[in-house]
């Protein structure tokens, strides 16, 4: 009994350094930006940390050849790859958190910070 007693006050101590560490790297996560690209480059997008699209840039010869729904499928694309990099950027910095424990809940974790989700 009093081995998991021990266990489980190691575990809280762990946790709670856990906690320190997310606190100090919230504003990391949140300063982080990722560009996506589309159109061999021609539409590219920045996200930043906290899932907002900071800057979309569009070659003037997409706007030229008339075809909306191209340009409007390239502004998705560019999106959703600069989203994809900064999801995958954000579980890095988890994983470096967290040890590489597959803490459950973490996406949670993140939207509760204004990150992620």
């Amino acid at each position: 009994m009093f081995k998991e007693i021990g266990q489980f006050a190691s575990l809280m101590k762990q946790a709670q350094g856990i906690q320190g560490k997310m606190a100090e790297s919230k504003e990391r996560l949140a300063n982080l930006q990722c560009d996506g690209e589309a159109g061999a480059g021609m539409v590219r997008v920045t996200v930043g940390g906290t899932m907002r699209v900071l800057a979309c840039k569009i070659d003037p010869a997409l706007f030229q050849s008339g075809d909306k729904e191209m340009l409007e499928d390239l502004v998705v694309a560019a999106t959703n790859q600069a989203l994809e990099k900064l999801l995958e950027k954000q579980a890095q910095e988890m994983s470096s958190i967290t040890g590489g424990l597959n803490l459950p809940g973490m996406g949670d974790v993140l939207a509760g910070m204004g990150l992620g989700k």
